[in-house]
């Protein structure tokens, strides 16, 4: 791994930042993370913030580390061998996941299996023997540990490799009825999470969580989903990510056949089967996964910018923000300036505070 020398590095630069996205472009703009963590207070400060931003102290990281260890867990950061090569490729990729289980069946293809907390009895049933067959066919079968259609997914791939990606820390079950499956997982299957050890999983966790299990994974499988199911937004991650998205079609008096209707509506593949799945999947399970060659943190620091150029730029940029989310593509495009000296305020503005990454790399001032 190149620029970060190790799990406990990553968790100081990780801790004072919006998010991945954010965290990705200081290592590339600066380099190493011991560069990138030498920089922050300044970059911060040029941004507006108006108190001196504190670096999450490299004794708490370590003492995360030895909590995470004592869990029976382990730290596992992007460029690693056992972290999942397709996750690695998308824009958002988590720099630190903690794991715990079979870790080793992270870098396998794999397959979301997602749907209806409520799931129908119909429903629990054709997720748990679709779940089997893809297992069977050699993929790893990936969901959330929620109730209904998730916890039928790894009930009915356990004997061949299933993946849980948790909204919470690792050490957080959630939800309690499903404590047995998670302590099932944790030594037959493999449990992922991207929040820290202790976080009790949140409203706006979920989302977050949602765009891993589709970023580790060929393609989403949803079973069951009303209207404004989290699991269309898996779905939509899906998309956004270029996986497959694929969808068992239900009846219109169901409300949780809506979603997946219209998914089908919009494009998805109908799925009856698992061959349905194999058969869209066959092209890239002949042939190696393109991400696992990525070089993560391999980016070389670019030149210094000029101080006068980057001030007169701070103020274009932040007349074009406004409370209105602003994909950061298009506020490249309207300011017409140097994409490096861009990215560069927006990392000042975003460690001052001013601004917020919203999903799909968006940006909000505030």
């Amino acid at each position: 791994m190149t620029g970060v020398s190790s799990p406990d590095h990553i968790r100081c630069v990780c801790y004072p930042i919006p998010g991945p996205v954010t965290f990705h472009q200081l290592i590339g703009r600066f380099g190493t993370a011991t560069a990138a963590l030498d920089a922050l207070p300044e970059v911060a400060r040029r941004g507006g913030r108006a108190r001196p931003l504190t670096v999450f102290p490299t004794t708490e990281a370590e003492r995360e580390i030895e909590t995470v260890t004592r869990l029976g867990a382990r730290l596992v950061a992007r460029g690693e061998p056992d972290y999942p090569p397709a996750l690695a490729a998308i824009e958002d990729a988590p720099p630190l996941l903690t794991m715990k289980g079979r870790v080793e069946l992270a870098v396998r293809r794999s397959v979301a299996v997602v749907g209806a907390r409520n799931a129908s009895a119909n429903g629990r049933r054709f997720a748990r023997e679709i779940a089997a067959r893809l297992g069977e066919a050699g993929l790893l079968v990936v969901s959330g540990l929620a109730r209904g259609i998730d916890a039928a997914a790894h009930e009915g791939s356990l004997t061949t490799g299933t993946l849980a990606v948790l909204a919470g820390g690792i050490d957080t079950v959630y939800p309690e009825e499903n404590r047995r499956l998670h302590e099932i997982l944790a030594e037959r299957g493999v449990l992922v999470a991207e929040m820290p050890v202790g976080t009790v999983p949140q409203a706006r966790h979920f989302p977050r969580r949602n765009r891993i299990i589709s970023g580790i994974t060929l393609g989403v499988l949803v079973v069951e989903a009303a209207e404004h199911s989290g699991s269309l937004i898996t779905a939509r991650f899906a998309l956004e990510q270029g996986r497959e998205v694929f969808a068992v079609p239900g009846s219109p008096l169901d409300p949780r056949s809506k979603g997946t209707n219209r998914l089908i509506r919009d494009g998805a593949t109908l799925v009856e089967e698992a061959d349905d799945i194999l058969r869209e999947l066959h092209p890239q399970l002949g042939t190696p996964l393109a991400e696992h060659k990525r070089a993560a943190f391999a980016a070389a620091p670019t030149a210094e910018i000029d101080g006068k150029e980057l001030a007169e730029a701070r103020e274009i940029v932040l007349a074009l923000l406004s409370p209105s989310p602003l994909p950061v593509d298009e506020l490249l495009r309207q300011c017409q300036m140097s994409p490096a000296v861009v990215l560069m305020i927006v990392l000042e503005l975003e460690l001052a505070g001013r601004v917020a990454r919203q999903p799909g790399n968006a940006l909000t001032l505030l």
